[in-house]
């Protein structure tokens, strides 16, 4: 039986290609910086997917076996990111080369969850709980202090830089229904981007820094479950009104870190069938 489908969409034709059946649960794709290969997880396990020879081919991660979907590669596609609780109670950040190989540890502090990179590579963006408050933070690659970006109550989540670093993008319930918002990286000049009636999350800049696209859900929807009616919705980066792209059965796992291709002609996505 059919459960994951990895799908290419091409942004100005709306057509789509299947790269990807499997009855595995997968989740997350994310592009490698030349468009050869995508990353998806499933199982605890990180895959790499050539688009040349399409297959679920296992990423060496050592003894780390327990990741969730929030992973990445640098953009020099050098290193590769995951979020992982192999070693800790909750989700911990690990760096590794792109090959594979032993994991090293990125975050004290957990729960963390990765989910952006900057664009000169020298910072990445994660979504932590930190004395029970889930905010946006950003650390140095290279180790050091993390900074809290988001203040102010409420569930902020699903953090993406766009493509000139001058701005976060993420999700936030914190006027009340799950919208899309954006912020300076040093806190500074919140924004609301999309605030309606549906339940929105996981905003991604485009290459071209032109649009960005998003994951709603249907009004009422609590967090952001899988096996759903959703639909993929893109916006001008600058703001306005929302483009339905597609409408299809996911959620979670669907688009949950960047998913652009490197040429922002397009993006890949997770579609589900539910299980019977």
């Amino acid at each position: 039986m059919i459960r994951s489908e990895l799908v290419l969409h091409t942004l100005a034709t709306g057509t789509e290609q299947v790269i990807l059946q499997t009855g595995r649960l997968i989740e997350a794709p994310c592009f490698a910086p030349d468009g050869s290969v995508i990353y998806v997880n499933g199982e605890g396990l990180l895959f790499r997917v050539s688009l040349a020879e399409p297959g679920l081919v296992v990423v060496d991660t050592g003894r780390h076996r327990s990741l969730n979907n929030d992973h990445g590669i640098s953009p020099d596609g050098k290193v590769l990111v995951i979020s992982d609780k192999t070693d800790t109670a909750d989700s911990c950040i690990y760096l590794l080369a792109v090959a594979g190989g032993v994991p090293v540890r990125l975050t004290e502090q957990v729960p963390s969850w990765w989910h952006g990179w900057s664009p000169d590579g020298a910072r990445v963006a994660y979504t932590a709980r930190r004395d029970g408050v889930f905010d946006i933070y950003t650390m140095p690659v290279a180790g050091g202090p993390e900074v809290r970006v988001t203040r102010g109550g409420g569930h902020h989540d699903g953090p993406d830089y766009s493509p000139d670093g001058a701005w976060i993008w993420f999700n936030s319930d914190v006027g009340g229904a799950m919208a899309i918002w954006r912020i300076r990286p040093d806190g500074s000049g919140r924004e609301a981007m999309v605030a309606d009636d549906r339940v929105n999350w996981f905003p991604h800049p485009s290459p071209c820094g032109r649009h960005v696209l998003y994951l709603a859900y249907e009004p009422g929807t609590a967090f952001h479950p899988r096996d759903r009616k959703v639909q993929l919705r893109l916006i001008p980066a600058s703001g306005g009104e929302a483009r339905v792209l597609v409408e299809f059965f996911g959620g979670q796992g669907s688009i949950n870190v960047p998913c652009w291709s490197p040429d922002g002609g397009g993006f890949a996505y997770m579609r589900y069938r539910p299980e019977i």
